[in-house]
């Protein structure tokens, strides 16, 4: 299975680099599947259930969250229709929504995605050790599910290695989200596993992680209460990576995917020869 996964999409300019690039980049790659991650899609702040039709309309097929999830009220009610759209499967139960979404692609294969969200510097949510055992308890990689892959929003880095490490070889990837800065330790792992710390964001880089910069600045100079952040709106770059797994589900390949404005760009000719 050939997969897509682009991070946090943040605010007008990062829909905006999708829409251009999406088309574009899944007939290139021959994606089978498209995940993203959408938490900060609306104005900074959460989703929309508009959104969410525009995003699939341009060739997303699964949408994940984080702690922005419940950012704008009316996703309470939409997500509970929207099974592509999952908020972390960590959350108290009787949440709405889910976290994880069973997903066929066109070709038959069968791909569990999970979204899960970290507890260190964040909040204090349900064990997402726990809580991913749970969910694959009912699924085996190269069993009844070809693929499995698992977006986790956290902050730390190392609790989001000690989840890589400790799924190695029970699903395809494990790719962190919510820093917003794409790392550059994407691997295999020993029993393999795909995994980079952090995809990055789709919005624009000339900003603190995706908002104008004005207000953050104020904030860490002078201690004062500052206006509401808003996004950047200057042109964005795509963040994610491209993955692409074995028969029996593991990982073959992994590829960090950078297109358009600032960052230095991926020779999208190398990955797909």
């Amino acid at each position: 299975m050939r997969i897509l996964f682009l991070g946090d999409i943040v605010g007008r300019s990062g829909r905006d680099v999708i829409e251009k690039q999406l088309p574009q980049l899944r007939q290139q790659l021959k994606i089978d599947v498209v995940i993203v991650n959408g938490e900060n899609a609306a104005a900074g702040f959460g989703i929309t259930g508009q959104i969410c039709k525009s995003l699939y309309q341009v060739g997303v097929d699964i949408i994940t969250t984080g702690n922005h999830i419940w950012d704008q009220r009316e996703i309470m009610q939409w997500i509970s229709t929207d099974h592509k759209l999952i908020r972390p499967i960590n959350f108290p139960s009787g949440s709405p929504g889910k976290g994880s979404f069973f997903y066929q692609t066109k070709n038959g294969e069968r791909l569990l995605v999970i979204n899960a969200m970290g507890r260190l510097y964040m909040d204090p949510l349900d064990d997402p050790f726990a809580a991913i055992d749970k969910e694959l308890s009912a699924y085996r990689l190269g069993g009844n599910v070809d693929t499995i892959f698992v977006d986790f929003h956290a902050e730390a880095s190392s609790e989001k290695m000690a989840l890589a490490h400790y799924l190695d070889g029970r699903v395809s990837a494990v790719i962190g989200t919510h820093t917003h800065v794409p790392t550059a330790d994407h691997q295999i792992l020993p029993a393999g596993t795909a995994y980079q710390t952090d995809a990055g964001m789709c919005g624009d880089y000339n900003s603190v992680i995706g908002m104008d910069k004005t207000s953050p600045i104020q904030r860490f100079t002078r201690k004062l209460p500052t206006d509401r952040l808003v996004p950047a709106t200057g042109i964005a770059t795509l963040c994610g990576v491209f993955i692409e797994t074995h028969k029996n589900g593991l990982a073959k390949n992994i590829h960090p995917i950078r297109l358009n404005g600032r960052l230095q760009p991926t020779n999208l000719d190398v990955i797909s020869s």
